[in-house]
């Protein structure tokens, strides 16, 4: 929000200016056009810049219209917002209603309709909203750091719980109170936001690899959280729990690498196969926490699925001799 009050004033600045330097009466009318054109990405600049400006000049040329049947008079100005409005919102510029309204006042207040008075008011939305463009799509702050250090935190977030239910799993009266799942959760969001805005900030060519990622975060939370309502299942300590346990001790570490190492995929597959051979339950307290335990398998290895199914298309588009930062992370 602070830099945005600094670019604002800046274009605000600049349209005053130009609009002084081409002689244009009340100046000032720029530089409220300019605020109202400024954006937090280049896209979202673009795409409001483009509608504030062609909804203005359908406002203009409508306000002109009544202004020279009706005359200018204050109830006109009525019959523009009643009639004007729904015209410019089926034109499918919506955005633009607050800018072309300027213009009209500024018709309305001037009581002279000619063409020069017209090019003047396109002349000024080309300078306030020009200027405003201008300042947006010269600079925007860069979010990467900001990305990558919620990135650490959603890794590092993963890899508590991961111990945690390593932990449970160990010993079933372990008490844990869950607090790194919201927090995750809530990094995640912020991470999906920052990507969002990165990618609204890149016109030509922008990178999905940031929202591809948080998105990944986002599955494989929700897949955590389904292994958190089988792991409360398992209220009895079984070596089948232990065994799942190491499982979960090695994802902690490998959440944390750089690159996919497959350790859990393997030790997991191994495990499988291991299950399969022991005997059946002989009550039904074990059968209740093998089964759960079993299914918190599959869910684990929905969770690695998840994580090889996105890593595919983003090493794919990187160059042969880079790592992509995303590169199967577990």
């Amino acid at each position: 929000m602070g830099f945005r009050v600094v670019k604002t004033a800046a274009a605000t600045l600049l349209s005053v200016m130009l609009a002084a330097a081409a002689g244009i009466p009340n100046a000032q009318g720029a530089g409220l056009l300019a605020i109202l054109g400024v954006e937090v990405t280049r896209k979202r600049s673009v795409k409001t810049i483009t509608a504030r400006f062609f909804a203005s000049v359908v406002g203009l040329f409508f306000g002109c219209g009544l202004f020279w049947l009706l005359g200018f008079h204050y109830w006109v100005l009525g019959l523009f917002v009643l009639f004007g409005f729904p015209l410019i919102v089926r034109a499918g510029f919506r955005e633009g209603i607050v800018t072309s309204s300027v213009i009209v006042f500024r018709v309305f207040g001037q009581a002279e309709l000619n063409l020069h008075v017209l090019i003047q008011q396109v002349e000024l939305l080309a300078i306030g909203l020009g200027s405003a463009g201008l300042v947006n799509l010269i600079y925007m702050p860069k979010t990467g750091e900001m990305m990558y250090t919620i990135r650490k935190e959603v890794d590092g977030l993963f890899s508590i719980i991961f111990r945690q239910i390593s932990s449970t799993l160990h010993d079933p009266q372990y008490i844990w109170d869950g607090k790194e799942l919201i927090q995750a959760g809530s990094a995640v969001q912020r991470g999906l936001t920052a990507a969002s805005r990165e990618m609204e900030n890149s016109v030509i060519h922008p990178d999905e690899a940031w929202n591809v990622y948080f998105y990944m975060r986002k599955e494989q939370l929700e897949s955590i959280q389904n292994m958190i309502q089988l792991l409360s299942q398992v209220y009895q300590h079984l070596p089948h729990g232990e065994m799942v346990a190491e499982l979960f001790e090695q994802l902690s570490s490998d959440v944390l690498n750089e690159e996919y190492t497959g350790r859990t995929e393997k030790l997991l597959d191994k495990l499988e196969q291991e299950f399969r051979e022991m005997q059946l339950p002989s009550t039904r307290e074990e059968f209740e926490v093998r089964s759960a335990i079993l299914q918190l398998c599959r869910e684990l290895a929905l969770y690695l699925k998840i994580a090889k199914q996105y890593k595919a298309p983003i090493v794919a588009r990187r160059q042969p001799a880079s790592r992509s930062f995303l590169a199967g992370r577990e």
